[in-house]
């Protein structure tokens, strides 16, 4: 499920957005963005614009709201862009 170079790439997109408060390394392909990243929903869009960027890929809307966790993202990015 969680593939590695997707997993790792995610890390690096997602930490300039975590609070101080939150480790780096307790980030879990489980962790959920908002209730255990910390990570505001504001700062959640930017952490989807850059994969989009990162990817060259289109996040709907409704996919956006299904991006709960750092899993639901590697299984979107997998799935728009291919097996990592």
């Amino acid at each position: 499920m969680a593939q590695p170079k997707y997993f790792e790439e995610l890390l690096e997109i997602v930490k300039p957005y975590l609070p101080d408060d939150v480790d780096q390394a307790s980030i879990r392909p489980e962790s959920r963005f908002i209730d255990d990243l910390n990570i505001n929903s504001s700062h959640l869009v930017d952490i989807i614009l850059d994969v989009e960027d990162r990817y060259d890929i289109r996040v709907e809307d409704t996919e956006m709201e299904e991006m709960r966790s750092v899993a639901d993202a590697i299984r979107l990015v997998s799935t728009k862009a291919g097996p990592a």
